[in-house]
């Protein structure tokens, strides 16, 4: 087994004391949740169910449908109302960098404990107890972190999971928060049962032709910034309904702008409809590093990564193009 690093474990050790000094938790990560945030969730889920506790897992009924990557996961127990119980459960946040990333009353207003267990660096530290840290990959690679601490022995289905947090987040073992460790746990969660195959053309290989469609008219909508240097996408109800494609279709389409030549920032906008708080969702990317996307995103109350960073607006499509622009260039520029 590998050995845990330096860095937080005062703070998991404090973690990993609540985890077994309490009986009933409810597990949720943030609004729109993506690989690392649905394998954290389920990763924990397991970790506690292996501890003898009771856990269930919440996230609203509005995530779902989930990305097609995604749906291969056996998430068919979550919550999507408050258990009866609620106020005799430990809620733990997981990828989640502040509590307004899950805007769900109860899980906010009530007087039960909170733990939140993070790796985004400008995470609030909103919970009574935290482990926020920053050199992990992820927030899969830290709940790992807490089963070796733990002495919870890593099964099939709880390395599975974290596996989807740990390729996704690291981008196929490709983005700079990629390190030692992160290959160290990768290398035993293989040896706890993941099957690398099918996991990788689950999360990318079986993609409907909506999808490709919905892509083919986001690359062809490419509008240039900055001198070349921000380009933006707008995905619109309109592509929906020509493409048949869904919202939760658009997973990835950023990587494909953030590709081309000479890109320092790439954006999509696309409209929610429905399935949001706000009319559109705004995802940056930062391919080189020498703009801090979630400085961006903070400012309409997202957050992020320096390099993977989004928000949630009511702006319209003109007013963000200036509002990114500017901040791009203030920062590229000053």
């Amino acid at each position: 087994m590998n050995s845990l690093p330096d860095v937080a474990t005062s703070d998991l050790e404090r973690v990993g004391a609540e985890l077994l000094a309490r009986d009933r938790f409810l597990l949720t990560a943030h609004e729109g949740p993506d690989g690392d945030a649905l394998g954290s969730l389920l990763g924990m889920h397991h970790l506690l169910t292996q501890l003898g506790k009771d856990s269930v897992m919440f996230l609203a009924a509005k995530e779902f449908p989930l990305p097609i990557e995604y749906r291969f996961l056996p998430l068919e127990e979550v919550f999507h109302e408050a258990p009866a119980d609620m106020a005799d459960r430990t809620i733990v946040f997981l990828d989640c960098g502040n509590v307004d990333r899950m805007p769900v009353d109860f899980l906010t207003e009530g007087e039960n404990i909170r733990i939140n267990i993070d790796h985004h660096h400008d995470n609030t530290r909103f919970a009574d107890f935290n482990v926020v840290d920053v050199d992990a990959s992820c927030t899969a690679e830290i709940v790992y972190d807490l089963a070796l601490l733990l002495g919870v022995s890593i099964s099939r289905e709880m390395a599975a999971a974290l596996y989807v947090g740990l390729i996704t987040d690291t981008g196929k073992f490709m983005y700079e928060n990629t390190n030692a460790h992160t290959h160290r746990v990768a290398a035993d969660l293989i040896d706890a049962g993941v099957n690398v195959d099918d996991t990788y053309r689950r999360l990318y290989e079986h993609v409907p032709i909506e999808k490709l469609r919905l892509i083919s008219r986001a690359l062809d909508g490419i509008a240039s910034h900055c001198d070349g240097r921000l380009v933006i996408s707008y995905i619109t109800a309109a592509d929906y309904e020509v493409t048949g494609a869904g919202e939760e279709m658009t997973e990835g389409v950023i990587d494909h702008l953030r590709s081309i030549d000479g890109t320092k920032v790439a954006a999509v906008i696309r409209d929610l409809g429905n399935r949001g708080r706000a009319a559109r969702k705004v995802s940056l990317r930062s391919s080189e590093g020498d703009v801090d996307v979630s400085a961006i995103a903070r400012l309409h109350g997202g957050g992020g990564h320096k390099r993977a960073a989004g928000f949630s607006t009511d702006l319209t499509y003109e007013e963000l193009v200036a509002f990114i622009s500017g901040e791009v260039a203030a920062q590229l520029d000053p």
